[in-house]
């Protein structure tokens, strides 16, 4: 178990931090925003948890916390390059998590209407958050891109500190935003149903040009 005995120590002021494996880089390394944006991400799922307790029944809010506690795997995995040789088998995001996200996105939107326009993220407090959360989370996936641009996805050779990122990690996070949307909607049953955009629906019409002499 971690244990946390001090709250601040000092060794980021100089801008650097310290990866899973001991290694240290800038505070700006893309893996650092990677799993920076993660931890936003479930923060806001942890708002939108807080919202769902009168809306969503035990199954759902279930689901919502093991994604949180399954979000900070996610970033142990990111912050702990691929390598060929570890001492201790460090904690991956498995191909079987993204299943059962695939599973849960049928499963909710089996209940849903048909889509026939882009949606607003609105409509009840609940859905709001959790369409806040998915676009958080389609921001960390954006960010582990770019981590993997930089980084790749290969496992570092033995005596190397720099190894890739782990391809499943970014494939849960784009799933999870899926999930989200699909959950957001859900949400929204029991609210009048999903907000729609409508193009230019409340666009007035211009006014007319003012000639010179009527200033």
């Amino acid at each position: 178990m971690v244990k946390l005995t001090k709250i601040y120590t000092r060794t980021g002021d100089e801008g650097l931090t310290g990866l899973s494996n001991f290694s240290r880089v800038r505070k700006t390394d893309p893996r650092i925003e990677a799993y920076a944006d993660v931890d936003e991400a479930n923060s806001a799922i942890g708002v939108a948890v807080a919202l769902a307790k009168n809306e969503f029944d035990e199954e759902t809010l279930a689901l919502l916390l093991q994604i949180q506690n399954e979000l900070f795997d996610l970033g142990a995995d990111l912050s702990n390059p691929l390598n060929e040789h570890y001492e201790y088998e460090p904690l991956r995001v498995d191909e079987v998590w993204i299943d059962a996200l695939e599973a849960a996105i049928d499963k909710y939107n089996a209940d849903l209407e048909k889509l026939d326009s882009f949606i607003i993220p609105g409509g009840s407090g609940l859905a709001a958050g959790l369409h806040l959360a998915r676009t958080v989370v389609r921001r960390a996936e954006r960010a582990t891109w770019h981590a993997i641009e930089q980084h790749g996805t290969e496992p570092a050779k033995k005596g190397q500190t720099e190894g890739g990122i782990s391809l499943a990690a970014v494939k849960y996070l784009n799933r999870l935003s899926d999930l989200l949307f699909v959950l957001a909607r859900y949400a929204n049953i029991k609210h009048g149903g999903d907000v729609k955009w409508v193009p230019a629906a409340n666009r007035k019409e211009a006014p007319a040009k003012r000639r010179p002499e009527q200033d």
